[in-house]
């Protein structure tokens, strides 16, 4: 089934750099929820558009930016970071879904970084306007939370790789290396920083008072793929630990549950998985948002271990 063209709308983060950004929206125009959806590091917004066109076949209006730095956004690089693009990128796609849609309940889809990034949204759009977040293949980078080879590879790419690399091109060289969009200067040399720390993520928030990892209390799922190299099971739970407080839950998932050789890191927003994961993910958003089940979800598919 072909895939809707969104509409590309331009975001102006909070402090004033224009951003882009695709906003999908129901065939009929019925709005029911919202939804921001937070891209990986280095992946530009139309990797989601199909996932985002089905959800909002379901009745969601949609948002997916490119943070400062990257694709439809890469004039705006040399400010960036990690922390700016969650205190300053993704409040602004969540003020325009909330000016938009002021009455509808508000959902968090965070892919990889972009789930790391959900405490630090701050503001007038701080945490406690979600309804819902989701994270997928969303993990703590750091270092010791991978096995093995993997292991020593992290602990090389955190020490040895990113900070040579960055400094030999003034840059992330991710297209070189076959990993998507090149990352800014700033992004990559806080992302190493981080990626160093036990804490990760958590080493900044810690002395910021712990931001929205520690504010939020409402529900979080999150989904662990058992082939992800990027974001193993062990980091993913390390992530999620970094929410204290929330009404949390891990979702397995293994690539012979769904009758497949490979999910991997990216495999989740991939069509093949319309009606399984993607089915289980739409119905968990829409309970989120007080709707139960509406007409076109199917079955909840057996996808999964749940992990309280």
């Amino acid at each position: 089934m072909p895939v809707r063209e969104p509409h590309v709308v331009t975001l102006s983060a909070t402090d004033g750099v224009p951003l882009a950004a695709d906003l999908h929206l129901p065939a009929d125009g019925v709005v029911t929820h919202a939804v921001v959806i937070a891209p990986a590091m280095a992946v530009k917004r139309r990797y989601y558009s199909a996932f985002s066109a089905w959800l909002a076949e379901g009745g969601a209006a949609v948002i997916v930016p490119d943070y400062r730095g990257i694709g439809g956004s890469g004039h705006a690089r040399t400010e960036a970071s990690m922390v700016v693009w969650g205190e300053r990128d993704l409040p602004a796609a969540a003020a325009a879904l909330r000016a938009r849609y002021p009455d509808v309940p508000l959902l968090y889809v965070g892919h990889s970084a972009g789930g790391q990034l959900f405490g630090l949204l701050g503001g007038l759009q701080q945490v406690e306007a979600f309804a819902g977040v989701m994270l997928v293949a969303s993990g703590s980078g750091y270092w010791r939370h991978y096995a093995g080879w993997a292991r020593a590879g992290m602990w090389a790419i955190w020490h040895v790789g990113l900070p040579v690399l960055t400094r030999l091109f003034g840059y992330l060289p991710m297209r070189r290396l076959g990993q998507g969009e090149d990352v800014p200067k700033g992004v990559a040399h806080e992302w190493a920083r981080w990626g160093r720390h036990p804490r990760y993520v958590g080493s900044h928030a810690d002395a910021h008072g712990g931001l929205g990892y520690t504010r939020w209390s409402g529900p979080l799922r999150a989904y662990a793929v058992t082939d992800d190299s990027y974001a193993p099971p062990p980091a993913v739970a390390a992530l999620v630990a970094l929410y204290p407080n929330a009404d949390a839950e891990t979702i397995t998932v293994t690539p012979a549950s769904l009758g497949v050789t490979q999910v991997g890191h990216f495999g989740f927003f991939r069509p093949a998985f319309r009606d399984t994961l993607w089915v289980e993910a739409r119905a968990w958003l829409h309970a989120r948002a007080g709707l139960g089940e509406r007409a076109g979800l199917g079955e909840r598919a057996p996808l999964r271990e749940a992990a309280e």
